[in-house]
């Protein structure tokens, strides 16, 4: 199968590409590394009437210090990360996931602006950049907005982008030195998108902790404040402290019944849990 017809448009710069997508009334899609919609257009899944590829605006494929944090334009590819091309301040919790997006040809082009607009549940920065605190700012041309991550995906492959918004730019805070991370995923095979996700950022330190259960069937389950996960409190010991009954209720209460499902899920949290603990 092949997309049906559609208009297509290679904006040089931000504002002439906000343009046309405030013209295009909800009709336009945007397209950069194409490796979510090019699929859903041979699929005809989505069938917009004008395409705008923004793969050329240098603007969003900046990568720089700013306030003390990482701010990544919305093209910076996944291997732009795994590569060391973007300055890494989670001291290799990034570059390590990237490393594990698909394959090489798909983190080539697949960038971290798309991913996070196709607002999979499955797919690795949602989960992870949640967890790492990160926060991402809208842009039209009315203005700008920044929230984070875990509420810019409102659903299952919904975000809260509004008609003529696109994401601008990713903020990722520097990791403290007294902070451990953890990332694992279960997939079915290499390179498919993972059926069970995940991620923590511990630090004892501060006796804080941020945990995602990524790959649900709706938005990531975040904890930011985590300490029930580990009777109480936070300390060195936390690895040993992790209660997988308090982490299996918290995913009934989220409303998945399956207990087998349930049990991949904690599983994978514990894996997280011992990675940022080794």
């Amino acid at each position: 199968m092949k997309p049906a017809p559609f208009a297509y448009e290679r904006p040089r710069d931000l504002t002439a590409a906000l343009s046309m997508l405030a013209a295009g009334s909800g009709s336009a899609k945007i397209i950069a590394g194409g490796q979510s919609l090019g699929p859903m257009l041979n699929l005809r899944l989505v069938q917009p009437e004008l395409i705008v590829d923004i793969s050329s605006i240098a603007e969003l494929k900046r990568a720089e210090i700013s306030g003390g944090e990482l701010v990544l334009g919305a093209l910076v590819t996944h291997a732009d990360i795994e590569d060391g091309r973007a300055v890494d301040v989670t001291r290799g919790a990034m570059r390590g996931v990237a490393a594990n997006i698909a394959y090489r040809a798909v983190r080539n082009r697949g960038t971290i602006g798309g991913s996070l607009s196709h607002a999979d549940p499955a797919a690795d920065w949602i989960s992870a950049l949640a967890a790492l605190g990160a926060r991402v700012t809208l842009r039209s041309l009315g203005g700008a907005r920044t929230m984070p991550v875990e509420a810019f995906v409102v659903g299952a492959l919904e975000s809260a982008l509004h008609t003529g918004e696109i994401v601008e730019a990713v903020h990722v805070p520097a990791r403290s030195a007294s902070a451990h991370w953890g990332y694992a995923k279960s997939c079915r095979k290499t390179g498919e998108f993972a059926h069970a996700i995940g991620a923590v950022l511990i630090d004892p330190a501060a006796a804080s902790a941020r945990i995602v259960i990524g790959a649900i069937d709706t938005t990531p389950i975040v904890i930011t404040d985590a300490a029930e996960l580990f009777g109480g409190r936070i300390t060195a010991d936390y690895k040993q402290r992790f209660d997988v009954r308090v982490a299996d209720a918290v995913l009934a209460k989220a409303g998945i019944d399956d207990a087998a499902q349930r049990h991949i899920h904690v599983s994978v949290l514990k894996r997280s849990v011992q990675e940022a603990a080794a």
